[in-house]
C-alpha cells in the first residue's frame, strides 16, 4: 500500500475523533515522502498538527462549509466532469465495477467518485497507474488548490501534493475555465438549496457499461466542464 496516498485520503475525509488522534502519525507519513516538495510537506505538517489540536466541532463545521456547501469545491470528481447530466450515473457504475475488479469494496456511504475513496483505491494500485489517474484529473486538482488557497485553507496543500505525485502540469486553459466559474457562498443557504436541487442520478445497471480503467474514465476531465443546468425554469 502507498501510505502517502492513504494518508492524503484520510486528511481529506470528514473529521472524526479517531482521525484527529491519528493525525500525528499521518503527518509523519507525509513528512517522510521525498516525492512531495519540501515546502508542501511543511504545509501539510502544519495542517495535520493544527488538525490534531483543534476543536473537533470546529473542524467538522469548516469541512462542511468548504466541501459540502461549496459545489466548486466538491470532492465528488464527476461533479466537475458531468455536472447533473445522466452520464454521471453510468460513469459511477463503471467506477464501482473498476473498484470491484481491483478487489476493492469501499466501506463508506460516500459516492464512489469521492476523492478520499478514489485515493484509498489508488493506494493499492501500481504507482504508474496512480500517476496516470492523477494526471487526468490534474486541472481539477489544480483548480481546487487555487480556490482553497484563496480561502487561506490548509487543505490546499493536500491538492498541491497530489499534483506533485501526478508528475505533470495541469492544462492552464482547463484550469482557467474552471476558475472562471464563480465560487459558491456557503452562507447563502437559499442559493445553495437552489443549486443542489437536482434530478435523481440513476446508478442502475447499464447494459452498455464496460469496466474501463479509472484513468480512462477520468480522461474525460480534460474536456470543458458542462455548465450547470438552469433549475429555476
Amino acid at each position: 500500500m502507498d501510505r502517502t496516498l492513504k494518508a492524503l485520503s484520510l486528511i481529506l475525509s470528514y473529521p472524526s475523533r479517531e482521525l484527529q488522534e491519528a493525525m500525528p502519525e499521518i503527518g509523519g507519513v507525509i513528512a517522510a515522502d521525498p516525492r512531495i516538495a519540501a515546502d508542501t510537506r511543511a504545509a501539510l505538517r502544519r495542517l495535520t498538527d493544527g488538525f490534531a489540536k483543534a476543536d473537533l466541532y470546529d473542524l467538522q463545521e469548516s469541512y462542511v462549509m468548504l466541501f459540502d456547501r461549496s459545489r466548486t469545491l466538491s470532492l465528488n470528481l464527476f461533479e466537475h466532469v458531468h455536472g447533473e447530466s445522466r452520464d454521471r450515473g453510468g460513469a459511477m457504475v463503471s467506477l464501482i465495477e473498476t473498484y470491484r475488479e481491483g478487489g476493492f469494496e469501499p466501506a463508506t456511504s460516500e459516492l464512489p467518485d469521492h476523492l478520499p475513496v478514489l485515493l484509498e483505491f489508488l493506494s493499492t494500485r501500481p504507482f504508474a497507474e496512480v500517476q496516470e489517474t492523477l494526471a487526468d484529473a490534474a486541472h481539477i486538482l489544480d483548480a481546487l488548490a487555487a480556490r482553497l488557497g484563496r480561502r487561506d485553507s490548509g487543505y490546499a496543500a493536500a491538492f498541491a501534493s497530489l499534483l506533485q505525485l501526478s508528475g505533470t502540469r495541469a492544462d492552464a486553459e482547463a484550469v482557467a475555465d474552471m476558475l472562471a466559474q464563480p465560487d459558491d457562498d456557503p452562507t447563502d443557504l437559499a442559493a445553495l438549496d437552489a443549486v443542489w436541487e437536482e434530478t435523481e442520478v440513476t446508478f442502475g445497471p447499464d447494459p452498455n457499461a464496460g469496466c474501463p480503467q479509472v484513468r480512462d474514465m477520468l480522461a474525460a476531465m480534460d474536456k470543458p466542464t458542462p455548465k450547470p443546468l438552469n433549475r429555476s425554469a
